[in-house]
């Protein structure tokens, strides 16, 4: 440990020490001599491979906190309060809002029991507690958190029953942020959320007071919120200031200087070696030899880290090019029916090779808009005109869930390909989308998240498809396979909708911004930036006004 560091914490305590954690799953090690040490104040950015432990890391973080043991490798400060989400709020008749307060537990015991004490003591102590913790205020801090992950002023009265499993869940992130923990857990906490929230979620943490350990495949959010960085990598934990890009560049530096010293360690062994060779049984030099014998034995072979390859994504050409408009929407009425109208008066039109990003909040109609454009769900009104060779390949995490159970990865390639492909084509094409020799013949049910967006994806790009609409892509793509992701799209030669809370993806790839609001979708005249400008400055008036409402209540 530097000399600074190590005098920072003889007299500031870590907030969460991880000494020698060794740990394994079955007979597959996790972690071996793991150390970690994270003062208090800092935002940290877990990042590391699908895989190596990260979650696992955070599991035992929490139950060393709820079950302290003197032997324990991982400590935590004894007077802190740790907070995560476990699992999405119930549906029940009480309120959002209520659900949130309560997730304030000091609190909430406070006002209740503030309604039946009898001591007076008591009660001036409940209050001056009251008063310390800012108890008055929380309703609007409630209320602040609900709005910014998306929910509306109307729907913090709403009884959690009438809402989704993932509304719910984005609940319980705002329960946990607004108990505001002294140690806040969070893994991949944007994988509920569309950009919009995923956008207030990175304000928020950039103020947040405390000490923050997040596990994040957004390289967006590790690059502007995080002050440090924690690397999960050959089952070690090394941790240095700034977010993700700056970690890959001390990585690399790293790297250089192990290779350099590698370098000069070969030829030092070549040039005591050649001594050896040379001179072994000359007598006069034997003593000399020998010697130099020892000082090879002695070097410790300076081992440079093998790098983990990502399969990269592909997506070939079309064969036939087609004129521009590819596709396009004139006066049309999008839904589910009559009672069910989401979208109207829709006029759109996709070119060839355009990258476009799909932005609006979550609810507003962005799946209703891509749907109708691939087909899946008919125009209740207007026109879509495309050619009748037009291929349109379509993604939806939806998609997960209808990948035949029982079958291998190799089964779904099989049906895919023509009935007389040879076996030899059908594994390299599975090989191509990233199955090795073993994974090919697992079935789909075992596979990992990614592995079956990188299943769902390739089997989309066999039809070469003129245009590639992508829902929500990335959620289960670590930060390598998203950036191969990326490479894949800007080498792709049709045209691309996308519909992500990824920034950096976005950033990446699009270069026209489609807008769904208020039961429209119109092109947006501006890139990202000036969106997420426009999202900060909405957050900051709903936040204000909500103050204002639940002040005059």
């Amino acid at each position: 440990m530097p000399l600074a560091f190590a005098g920072f914490f003889a007299t500031h305590p870590p907030m969460l020490q991880i000494n020698n954690l060794d740990y394994r799953v079955e007979a597959r090690p996790l972690f071996e001599g793991a150390s970690a040490q994270i003062s208090a104040g800092w935002k940290v950015g877990l990042v590391g491979r699908n895989g190596t432990g990260k979650s696992t890391l955070l599991r035992l973080i929490r139950e060393d906190a709820a079950n302290p043991s003197a032997d324990s490798a991982i400590r935590l400060n004894p007077r802190a309060k740790m907070g995560w989400v476990a699992q999405e709020v119930a549906a029940t008749d009480d309120t959002i809002l209520d659900v949130v307060l309560a997730a304030d537990t000091e609190r909430h015991a406070l006002m209740t029991e503030a309604d039946t004490a009898q001591d007076p003591m008591r009660i001036a102590d409940i209050h001056t507690r009251l008063i310390d913790i800012d108890a008055w205020s929380a309703e609007a801090r409630a209320a602040e958190v609900l709005m910014g992950l998306g929910f509306s002023n109307a729907d913090l009265t709403r009884a959690t029953r009438e809402f989704s499993g993932g509304w719910r869940m984005r609940a319980a992130l705002a329960g946990v942020l607004f108990s505001q923990p002294d140690v806040l857990l969070l893994d991949e906490p944007t994988n509920y959320l569309d950009l919009e929230g995923a956008t207030w979620l990175e304000g928020y943490l950039k103020k947040y007071p405390y000490t923050v350990l997040i596990v994040s495949h957004d390289r967006a959010l590790l690059n502007r919120c995080v002050t440090h960085t924690m690397a999960l990598e050959h089952r070690q934990l090394s941790i240095c200031p700034g977010g993700y890009d700056a970690w890959l560049q001390l990585r690399a530096a790293k790297l250089a200087q192990l290779e350099s010293q590698r370098t000069k360690q070969d030829a030092d062994k070549a040039h005591l070696q050649a001594f050896v060779d040379r001179f072994r049984a000359k007598a006069s030099k034997a003593r000399q030899a020998q010697s130099r014998v020892k000082m090879l034995e002695k070097m410790q072979d300076i081992t440079i880290p093998i790098a983990e390859r990502t399969t990269p994504f592909f997506f070939p050409a079309p064969k036939d090019q087609l004129s521009p408009p590819m596709l396009q929407l004139k006066g049309a009425d999008l839904g589910y029916g009559d009672d069910a109208l989401i979208l109207r008066d829709v006029d759109l039109r996709v070119d060839p090779e355009d990258r476009i990003a799909i932005v609006g909040t979550n609810g507003q109609g962005k799946t209703t808009l891509v749907k109708s454009i691939a087909k899946r769900l008919p125009l209740m009104a207007g026109e879509c005109t495309a050619p009748r060779t037009i291929r349109i390949g379509y993604f939806s995490q939806d998609q997960l869930d209808e990948l035949s159970l029982g079958d291998t990865a190799l089964d779904h390639v099989r049906r895919a390909l023509p009935k007389d492909t040879p076996v030899s084509k059908q594994r390299a094409s599975a090989a191509q989308m990233g199955f090795s020799h073993e994974k090919v013949d697992t079935n789909v049910e075992k596979l990992s998240g990614g592995e079956k967006v990188r299943l769902l994806l390739g089997l989309m790009a066999m039809d070469k498809p003129h245009i590639l609409i992508l829902d929500e892509p990335t959620s289960h793509l670590d930060i390598d396979s998203r950036e191969a992701l990326i490479y894949a799209l800007n080498d792709y030669k049709g045209a691309v909708l996308l519909i992500t809370h990824d920034v950096f993806l976005a950033e990446a790839t699009a270069d026209q911004l489609w807008l769904v609001k208020d039961g429209r979708a119109t092109t947006y005249d501006g890139d990202l930036k000036d969106y997420r400008a426009l999202v900060t400055q909405a957050d900051r008036d709903k936040s204000n006004a909500s103050r204002v409402k639940l002040a005059a209540a």
